[in-house]
């Protein structure tokens, strides 16, 4: 979908004040209007104007769009980010009425619930119009996989918007502790109760806020890939730890163990070690690959062993299965 510059739209700039934003609506409006306005495309202009004006006209919503950053021109291509939550202002019914951008962002979750009621009453409205719990935000983590296994604590800075007393929305950082659960898998959330969007009150009290959603990210790592709970190593072993079998030491997130590789392993061959995954109930577990690795042949004696070892198995063919 095409990405919708609402500031344009209006013909004001990004740091315009709510009596700017209203003046410029009123004046488009009365332009653009269907009943009195000659353009040609009076009515898709209109809506365009009315939907603009609907987000940059409360600080909320203002504040959620102007989230999505700066970089953006009108007419790109627009797709919300990775983990991006929609707002719960309005129902799917009412965010119909406008662009498929807006209900990208704006659409209502399911249940139709608004945190600012339209004062009309009725099941399910807040009795005080001005009252309502704060939006859930979403943000990423990025972390070890050891740091998956153990757990720990990390420090956070993220840039949030905020609204200050002249009605600007501002960027404002804020340092977080976040506490790591142990076991925790890559896409998993960490739910921070009370750490999203402020809310409203009713009176001129503050409303309760809304909750920060974590999604973890495993920085890349030289030994280990992970799959959920799984852990996945490729394991070099000579080739006579293969033909012959032996047991040797292989590295896991918990410490080294001792890995029984049986008489003719093969590479790409996978033996599993129970429980060396990532910790839960149940815990992963961990799979190494067989990778056969041979010593090099840079002097005379290794060369004349690999010799003597291609004449013992000359009729060995390795690509028998090639048919060749």
């Amino acid at each position: 979908m095409e990405y919708k510059d609402y500031y344009k739209i209006l013909g004001v700039s990004r740091d315009a004040k709510a009596d700017e934003i209203k003046a410029a609506y009123r004046k488009l409006a009365r332009k653009y209007h269907p009943d009195v306005s000659k353009e040609p495309d009076a009515e898709a202009r209109f809506k365009e104007v009315n939907e603009a004006n609907e987000v940059l006209k409360d600080a909320e919503k203002r504040a959620q769009y102007d989230a999505l950053g700066s970089g953006w021109h009108a007419g790109d291509n627009f797709r919300p980010p990775p983990g991006a939550r929609r707002s719960d202002h309005f129902s799917d019914e009412e965010a119909a009425q406008f662009s498929d951008f807006f209900s990208s962002i704006f659409g209502g979750m399911g249940g139709g619930r608004s945190s600012r009621s339209s004062g009309f009453g009725g099941p399910g409205m807040h009795a005080d119009p001005f009252s309502g719990r704060g939006r859930d935000q979403t943000a990423r983590i990025r972390i070890s996989l050891e740091e998956a296994f153990k757990g720990g604590t990390r420090q956070l800075r993220l840039e949030v918007p905020e609204i200050d007393a002249q009605g600007q929305v501002k960027m404002r950082a804020r340092t977080l502790n976040v506490r790591i659960p142990a076991g925790v898998t890559e896409g998993q959330q960490i739910r921070l109760a009370g750490q999203g969007g402020a809310g409203l009150g009713g009176a001129g009290q503050a409303g309760s806020a809304g909750d920060l959603f974590l999604e973890v990210e495993f920085e890349p790592h030289s030994l280990f890939r992970s799959e959920g709970k799984e852990i996945h190593l490729k394991l070099p072993i000579a080739p006579w730890e293969a033909a012959r079998g032996a047991t040797v030491p292989v590295p896991t997130l918990g410490g080294t163990v001792s890995l029984k590789i049986p008489a003719g392993s093969q590479s790409g061959q996978r033996l599993r070690l129970k429980g060396r995954g990532l910790p839960g109930k149940p815990a992963g577990d961990a799979f190494v690959q067989l990778e056969i690795t041979n010593p090099p042949a840079d002097t005379d004696d290794a060369r004349a062993a690999f010799d003597a070892l291609a004449e013992r198995f000359k009729s060995f063919n390795p690509r028998a299965k090639l048919g060749v």
